[in-house]
């Protein structure tokens, strides 16, 4: 009788810590992320979620524990991980100076590509930015810019990319942008790890959600998953389904702000 063979995890994270001094960053962190997934690493500020990327992204050694990207170690095999990866940091990497098609043409010269200014159009393509492809990057919106910082990582097609925290500083409609750019990432096959801080993010983008939490992941699965493990919605006049944030202050033991107004009292 045939049996189905489970396909490797993208990524693979076990008990990874690391310490800065007598500072536990992180302390036996677990998680896998299946290619061609959105997972959102989901957790406060200083929790160790860039700790993490930059662990996988082999710029930083864990003190303990594992991790393979694509099927290789990040410690013993980092050339390989840093072939299959790319990362997008917190603030876009864009040279202001160039134009959006002249800095996606500089990265794909610079990766020795063949044909960059046709790598360049359908990546400006692809992200909706062929109409400002030749203005200056100095006249683009927190929105135009984020995406194409992400186009840029794309150049070469690597299969996994990190991207850390990409919608801070943006306003809502620059959110928006990144949002669609992220899913359009996943529909392509590539595999995303995203860190975030914010709830309705990880809501709308993920398939699969990790709560890191005082340096471990403290709970980890789909969003319908995480949902159930509160009690049942109950039903008064309308059946009022909980959120990510419910679930994100149930696990870490914490109320939101507006519960903690509703206690104090005015």
């Amino acid at each position: 009788m045939a049996t189905s063979q489970i396909p490797d995890p993208a990524i693979h994270v076990q008990g990874l810590c690391k310490s800065y001094k007598k500072l536990e960053i992180l302390r036996g962190v677990d998680f896998d992320v299946a290619k061609g997934c959105i997972f959102a690493l989901l957790g406060s500020n200083g929790a160790g979620k860039t700790t993490i990327v930059n662990i996988l992204a082999t710029l930083l050694k864990s003190d303990a524990g594992t991790a393979a990207v694509n099927g290789f170690d990040v410690a013993t095999q980092p050339a390989r991980v840093r072939d299959s990866i790319s990362l997008t940091g917190q603030f876009a990497a864009v040279d202001e100076i160039l134009s959006g098609r002249e800095n996606l043409v500089l990265v794909a010269r610079l990766r020795h590509l063949k044909s960059p200014g046709t790598i360049a159009g359908e990546l400006l393509t692809r992200f909706s930015l062929a109409g400002a492809g030749a203005r200056k990057v100095a006249e683009y919106s927190g929105g135009m810019r984020r995406r194409l910082d992400i186009a840029m990582s794309l150049i070469g097609n690597p299969p996994v990319i990190f991207l850390d925290e990409p919608t801070t500083g943006l306003d809502p409609e620059g959110r928006l942008e990144v949002w669609a750019a992220v899913k359009e990432l996943a529909g392509h096959g590539t595999t995303v790890l995203l860190t975030t801080q914010y709830l309705d993010e990880a809501e709308q983008l993920a398939d699969g959600i990790g709560i890191l939490h005082e340096g471990r992941i403290i709970c980890n699965g789909t969003l319908s998953e995480l949902k159930a493990l509160l009690p049942p919605a109950k039903v008064e006049y309308v059946e009022k389904q909980p959120t990510l944030e419910d679930v994100f202050f149930a696990v870490v033991g914490r109320e939101s702000g507006a519960e903690k107004k509703i206690k104090e009292g005015p």
